[in-house]
């Protein structure tokens, strides 16, 4: 019995590790030469349910309604997406150029000034030092000078390396609109014509996940939604303590930008720090990095009991998934693994399959 216990547990081990080494691939690799047709189908399903409700309403064709609902949608992104595209392009090229003139102009007598305190503090002890000091000091600036044009240079070479991939990108997008305006058309039919190849148990199965994924997916939102609610309360009231201008602006477009999970908070607060640091406004430095530190530990404390609760999942679960997420597949992977232990939850919990006990 003890025999066969263990040879059940490494066959069910090694077929646990088969699916998810599958599941691993299949979205690394495969999903990207399928990405633009998915997205198309999933833009399709959205739009699905108003353009049924308007062809109801006006007795219209519902594939003039989707076909129109399409070309709207795709020109009111398009242009939102262009015109914030050609703002951050200028806004990061104008910091780039602007660097060298920066360091030259606000980082290096920053950096003078803190020497000459040093100077002095060395002097008293050694005046002798204070001869090597100033070579070490002249060739810091030297390096740091160097530093910050080979930056500036190389930031504009990998801009221009992103330009290479815009025609293979347009060529995805152009093939996602495409597919978008013939999806929209014959949604129905499509579906029935994928759901004819299953067995009834395999459809029963998918609509249960499509539905469950599409509830998941809203509350998914609404837990960043709070999370983001209660970053921009914390700065808000932070920056007012700290007597910065325009508190509560700034603290909405930081809140904003903390719903990326690479950058967060600190891609905002952390270069706002150090040039503070480099101005010499010391005080205001350390109130931001206390603010910054404050955030960012209750935002660790309360993302995992946020989206776990509101998903189904322990907070330590939520935390393993996450992380397992973001090394397997980067931010897609933190984003998606969540989502997929709270489906498999359930699917295990309404007994439609048997994963633990």
């Amino acid at each position: 019995m003890d025999y066969e216990k263990q040879k059940r547990f490494i066959v069910n081990l090694i077929y646990c590790g088969l699916i998810i080494l599958l599941v691993t691939i299949t979205i690394r690799y495969a999903l990207g030469l399928v990405s633009p047709f998915i997205a198309a189908f999933l833009i399709a399903y959205i739009l699905k349910i108003p353009a049924k409700w308007i062809a109801e309403k006006t007795n219209l064709s519902y594939k003039l309604i989707a076909m129109l609902l399409v070309l709207l949608f795709y020109s009111t992104a398009g242009i939102l997406i262009s015109l914030l595209g050609i703002k951050l392009v200028t806004i990061t090229v104008d910091i780039i150029m602007a660097l060298p003139s920066i360091y030259k102009n606000q980082m290096e007598p920053a950096l003078g000034y803190i020497f000459k305190g040093i100077e002095q503090t060395v002097s008293r002890m050694d005046a002798a030092l204070v001869e090597t000091l100033n070579g070490l000091f002249t060739q810091f600036v030297r390096s740091l000078g160097e530093l910050v044009t080979n930056l500036s240079v190389r930031m504009v070479e990998e801009l221009t390396s992103y330009a290479s991939l815009l025609p293979g990108m347009f060529f995805k997008l152009l093939l996602m609109i495409i597919s978008t305006f013939f999806i929209a058309e014959d949604y129905d039919l499509l579906v029935e014509f994928m759901s004819r190849q299953l067995s009834d148990k395999a459809v029963r199965l998918l609509l249960q996940i499509k539905e469950y994924m599409v509830d998941t997916l809203f509350v998914y939102i609404r837990s960043y939604a709070l999370i983001m609610a209660i970053t921009f309360v914390e700065l808000s009231i932070g920056l007012t303590i700290i007597r910065v201008s325009n508190a509560i602006l700034i603290a909405l477009a930081i809140s904003a930008f903390d719903i990326l999970p690479v950058l967060g908070t600190g891609g905002i607060m952390l270069p706002w720090m150090i040039i503070m640091a480099i101005q010499g406004n010391g005080p205001r430095a350390f109130g931001l990095l206390i603010v910054y530190l404050v955030i960012t530990v209750i935002r660790n404390i309360l993302e995992p009991k946020i989206v776990g609760s509101q998903i189904g999942l322990h907070p330590i679960v939520t935390l393993v998934s996450m992380f397992v997420g973001a090394q397997l597949l980067g931010i897609m992977g933190m984003i998606s693994f969540p989502i997929v232990f709270s489906l498999l939850r359930h699917l295990n919990d309404t007994n439609t399959i048997k994963l633990y006990k």
